[in-house]
């Protein structure tokens, strides 16, 4: 028998695609990236890279919160980003949603990211 567990929430966007918002095997969560999606209108937040990326981590921690766990149970990030001028302010946004010690992460430049934003993230969490 699987100890597999889909999960999925409300409080975050919809999968747009054949994927789960998350997958928890044990007491591991893989969350599928996360784009600047407000999760009731599903259209993309508007204001600049650091509005996008708050709805961004706004969305991994709903997802965090249905696994039963916070962001703070991360053990690594990924960031994508169209603009590495980006890193940052990006950084400051993910800062205030993380207490020390902070996660190991990776960022790296994209050419290009779903429905054209300027910013996605996964996560790995520990619960």
């Amino acid at each position: 028998m699987s100890n597999r567990a889909i999960i999925a929430t409300g409080a975050a966007p919809a999968a747009i695609g054949p994927y789960s918002q998350a997958v928890k095997v044990g007491n591991t969560v893989w969350v599928s990236g996360q784009i600047p999606l407000d999760p009731e209108s599903m259209t993309c937040v508007e204001g600049g890279i650091e509005r996008e990326a708050r709805q961004v981590f706004d969305n991994l921690a709903a997802i965090a919160d249905a696994a039963g766990g916070t962001l703070n149970d991360a053990v690594k990030i990924n960031i994508s980003l169209t603009n590495l001028g980006d890193f940052a302010a990006v950084n400051a946004v993910m800062e205030s949603y993380f207490d020390e010690p902070y996660p190991a992460r990776a960022c790296v430049e994209v050419a290009a990211l779903p429905k054209g934003v300027a910013i996605e993230v996964e996560a790995i969490l520990s619960v």
